[in-house]
């Protein structure tokens, strides 16, 4: 370890450089100016780069993205006070996600303030609820230290945000810093006699079948993921925040939980005498709900970092706790495939799910029908790009009707499901993966919590297409007011001219007037330069009616 002379905003910025970050997202404030200072003079050195959002949420949503997508430490920096306080969602979205994020906000002097209470929060306490740790740097000699445990503590299992806060005259301060260099995480290896229990479970089934949820899309583990799917031949779902775990033209899979009614993929579920869940969080959307009397027949078996708490939903008969790739490597050493094993009910229930993906995708009915919108922007993105999605009704056609090919290729959030997330992803999935196409679907109430970053989009030059899905209200929730029988009210509003909009911002606009208008503009549009909107109207009352499906 080196010794450095450097204030502490510098020797922040140097633990920051050392641990591989490249960019920062954030608002700069009055309070952080020496920490702008210390990175504007890293940026010269081409080392991070950091990028001014026009919201500090949608900051930390693209540090959010980061972190999901890479795995490392996603960065997002705000000033004390209403800076601070912004960013209080997305850290929450990336907490309940598993999204590693670090969260920097300035702070008022901490020795003498000029300036009384004007603008202070505790933010420390402010925001260690929603985060794995929370602390302010009153000295900079601890700030190697207070970095590692941070982003330690951001990407271990399970990963999540932390946030550290610099007060301007800490931050201005010489400190005798050590810098600190990247540090190797070392997962729990689950026990043998867990992992043989399990497997001789399984064994024991006659209609096993294995749900992938969030943790499943690590990188990590993809390659014996694969290799046990392929040794056993068995079945799979996927969970919202699971897809793309798995190649999902693969004649293994089965479907995508989009409700935790009776759809197809559930009426699967229920049949199933021994459930495998990989990666499951309980802070996703229930995959699927077991009451006693319906679960007592069948075995769950957990398989996670950490343990499962979803007692009210299911019980888990088995929990392997540990890295999954090693979990997943002894199950495919160890398990015999069995003759026992019977999947032709679940292989039935896949078949009428492609048929039914396939009913309405080339309906003419106008505004659009979702499974018309999802097939296009299917067909759109059929070489490989990135779907990034707000949160909206569209959600739930999405993850039952689009196939993702691989992880992160569909960055879809059914934890927090925050409104709003859906541009910031598609900016910061543009700047990881320049080459690729980048496609967020937004609807019309999420697009206009984040719209003030369009004008960040323009101005870094990037190529990004956003399709407003619009039916001028909050859709979904509409839908359950309807649903359970109450008076329409409160949840309509009129839009702006969405492509008059995009003029404004520099960007290209595009309106869909008929169905079939709308494939070849996105086609255009992904193959073009610079930042494209495409208004699109939808309506979700006929499609909603599908989702009411008959028992098998």
């Amino acid at each position: 370890m080196k010794k450095i002379q450097k204030n502490t905003a510098e020797a922040l910025v140097e633990c920051l450089e050392n641990h591989g970050v490249k960019y920062i997202f954030g608002v700069p404030g009055e309070e952080t100016l020496d920490l702008l200072e210390a990175i504007r003079k890293s940026q010269r050195k081409s080392k991070i780069k950091f990028i001014t959002t026009r919201h500090e949420q949608a900051a930390a949503f693209m540090a959010a993205t980061i972190g999901r997508v890479t795995g490392k430490v996603g960065v997002a920096l705000s000033t004390l006070g209403p800076g601070a306080t912004n960013l209080m969602t997305s850290v929450a979205y990336a907490q309940l996600g598993g999204f590693p994020l670090l969260v920097i906000t300035g702070q008022k002097a901490v020795r003498k303030s000029k300036q009384g209470k004007f603008q202070i929060v505790d933010i420390v306490a402010m925001m260690k609820p929603v985060t794995k740790f929370s602390a302010s740097i009153t000295n900079g000699n601890d700030i190697a230290k207070i970095f590692s445990e941070a982003v330690s503590l951001a990407e271990a299992e399970r990963p999540g945000a932390v946030h550290i806060e610099l007060p301007e005259d800490i931050a201005g301060e010489v400190c005798d810093a050590t810098s600190i260099f990247p540090q190797k995480i070392i997962s729990e290896i689950a026990s043998e006699k867990s992992i043989i229990e399990a497997v001789k479970e399984i064994e024991r089934a006659k209609h096993p079948i294995i749900i992938l949820g969030g943790g499943a899309t690590r990188n990590s583990l993809q390659k014996q993921l694969k290799e046990f799917l392929e040794k056993t031949g068995m079945p799979f779902i996927s969970t919202q925040m699971g897809k793309g775990a798995m190649d999902e033209n693969s004649p293994l899979y089965i479907g995508t939980t989009a409700l935790s009614g009776g759809e197809y993929v559930h009426q699967a579920l229920h049949s199933a005498d021994t459930i495998i869940l990989v990666g499951h969080d309980v802070i996703e959307k229930p995959p699927i709900i077991l009451t006693p009397e319906s679960s007592k027949n069948c075995k769950i078996i957990h398989i996670n970092f950490f343990p499962s708490y979803a007692k009210d939903i299911y019980i888990p008969t088995h929990e392997i706790i540990g890295d999954i790739s090693h979990i997943l490597s002894e199950f495919t050493k160890k398990i015999k495939v069995s003759s026992n094993w019977d999947f032709t009910y679940f292989f039935k229930v896949r078949d009428i799910l492609r048929k039914d993906r396939i009913k309405f995708t080339n309906s003419q009915e106008f505004p659009l029908r979702p499974e018309r919108i999802i097939a296009d922007a299917q067909k759109a993105l059929e070489t490989g790009g990135v779907l990034a999605l707000d949160n909206g009704m569209y959600k739930i056609w999405v993850a039952r009707n689009f196939v993702s090919k691989e992880p992160h290729s569909v960055l879809l959030d059914n934890t927090l499901a925050s409104m709003g997330a859906g541009l910031p992803s598609g900016i910061a999935s543009k700047i990881l993966y320049p080459n690729k196409k980048i496609l967020v679907v937004a609807g019309d109430g999420g697009i206009m919590m984040s719209l003030g970053d369009l004008e960040t989009a323009v101005r870094l030059k990037i190529n990004l297409t956003v399709l407003i899905l619009d039916d001028s209200g909050y859709g979904m929730i509409r839908w359950k007011q309807k649903d359970m029988k109450l008076s329409h009210f409160a949840l309509s509003f009129t839009n702006p001219d969405f492509i008059m909009l995009a003029k404004s911002f520099g960007a290209v606009g595009h309106k869909v007037y008929k169905a079939d208008d709308l494939a070849p503009i996105l086609k255009k549009a992904l193959n073009s330069k610079g930042v494209h909107i495409v208004a699109c109207p939808i309506d979700y009352n006929k499609a909603n009616e599908t989702l009411k499906v008959k028992e098998i």
